[in-house]
């Protein structure tokens, strides 16, 4: 017998998502420790490096949490997911950081959630394709950040970090395209920024057109948080949305919600 997962969290909690097709649903967020991306809009940046203790949520929406030491047992996640009492079909969120990181975890946890009756959301950067071999047949839905170069850079220190043989299109057209061959439901998200550019977000479109031409493309202004002051215009997101529009059948621009009721 093989020794059973551990997990290296940051925190679980309950809430209502605050992105994408999903917004407004009540979703428990598990938010694994580590990520080998740097981004330069990052609202979670405690992330990027595993922690050597999580916290969990003693009530849903209480925002009181207790604290555990790193690595977290599969039983004490078990016991820390029925405090909050999740209702059947509601969704357990992986997130981070960057879950893919530890794909044996996440296929641990999408177990803890079958228990439970929770649908199970994969939040990623779209990168990791080996690790998404790995584990989406445990997933129910994948939520995909298509990252910007003009944004975004790999943090060389973190595991996991790619050489430089591809680039971020390249593995994202790997990552999306196993997606639709398992037939998993998805999104795909880009965060808009100032120095976001039409060619940047018409690739995206490009790739999204001749891969999953019926996945929905969410724009995502960004919200102002650390080195970020500022947002696009209302003129230059509407801008990004009709020209996508032209090219995609799903196209939809959400901002961040979540910073309405306190949640990060």
């Amino acid at each position: 017998m093989g020794l059973e997962t551990e997990f290296d969290l940051v925190e679980l909690f309950w809430s209502a998502q605050g992105e994408g097709p999903h917004v407004g649903r009540s979703t428990l967020f598990l938010r694994f420790g580590g990520c080998n991306l740097r981004c330069g809009w990052c609202d979670t940046p405690g992330t990027w490096r595993p922690s050597r203790e999580c916290r969990f949520e003693t009530s849903p929406g209480s925002g009181e949490f207790e604290k555990a030491a790193n690595p977290i047992t599969r039983q004490r996640l078990v016991e820390a997911i029925r405090a909050l009492a999740p209702s059947p079909g509601s969704f357990l969120s992986l997130t981070g950081g960057e879950p893919l990181l530890q794909p044996a975890a996440v296929v641990s946890a999408a177990e803890i959630a079958r228990e439970f009756g929770l649908r199970v959301s994969l939040e990623t950067h779209g990168l990791a394709v080996e690790a998404l071999s790995q584990v989406i047949e445990a997933i129910d839905y994948v939520s995909m950040d298509w990252k910007l170069e003009s944004d975004v850079c790999w943090a060389e220190e973190a595991p996991g970090t790619n050489s430089g043989s591809k680039g971020f299109s390249e593995l994202h057209t790997e990552f999306l395209s196993l997606i639709q061959e398992r037939g998993v439901e998805s999104c795909v998200k880009v965060v808009i920024t100032c120095d976001s550019t039409h060619e940047e977000v018409e690739e995206v479109c490009r790739v999204l057109a001749s891969t999953a031409p019926r996945v929905p493309l969410i724009l995502q202004p960004v919200t102002p948080y650390g080195r970020v002051q500022a947002q696009p215009s209302a003129e230059v997101l509407l801008d990004h949305l009709r020209r996508c529009d032209e090219r995609l059948a799903d196209v939809r621009l959400i901002p961040q919600t979540h910073r309405v009721y306190g949640a990060r």
